[in-house]
């Protein structure tokens, strides 16, 4: 199974994150821990330090940071807008706006900060809402090939409508993806 094709800054905005195969994007609590030990194509984190602009967090993932951490283990530097309901009582870092504004307007000024360069989303909360908006212009997952049973899913919607996508890089973009794993033992 091939790869999707080269990240590009086209001054989109994508809804990013690694996701578990059972659909989570951070374990109990926010925990990414569960990332680590897992490889991905050559070049590929050296791609979006490249082709992004801006990043867009929510205050919850934002409050359980370590010590600060900047996206792609410190590589990536820029302008980060962490969205929430109370600026006045969040944790300050050089680089990191704290923005009291409805989604779309975070948008926009995330954009304009990313230079015509992507606005990456690292929240599902956010992500969700922008996605309802018909703000995101690209989903970008990365399947780990583990199971967390409990965390932080991309998408919760109970009782909402399913939403259609479209798969990019293949010429049938209604094309399911198959996968296939072995359980470690």
């Amino acid at each position: 199974m091939a790869d999707t094709a080269r990240q590009t800054a086209g001054g989109k905005v994508l809804w990013h994150f690694t996701m578990s195969l059972d659909g989570f994007v951070a374990g109990p609590n926010h925990e990414m821990d569960w990332m680590t030990g897992f490889s991905s194509r050559p070049g590929l984190i050296e791609e979006y330090v490249e082709t992004t602009g801006a990043v867009l967090g929510g205050r919850t993932g934002w409050d359980n940071t370590v010590d600060d951490v900047r996206p792609y283990g410190g590589a990536w530097e820029g302008p980060l807008f962490i969205l929430t309901h109370h600026p006045e009582d969040a944790k300050p870092a050089d680089g990191v706006t704290f923005l009291s504004v409805d989604p779309a307007e975070a948008v926009r000024i995330g954009l304009d900060a990313a230079g015509g360069k992507n606005l990456e989303v690292f929240s599902p909360t956010i992500g969700a809402q922008l996605l309802e908006l018909g703000l995101i212009d690209e989903i970008d997952l990365h399947i780990a090939p583990v199971l967390l049973g409990e965390g932080i899913r991309l998408y919760d919607n109970p009782g909402g409508k399913a939403i259609r996508l479209h798969r990019a890089d293949v010429e049938d973009p209604t094309l399911a993806l198959n996968v296939r794993y072995l359980p470690v033992r």
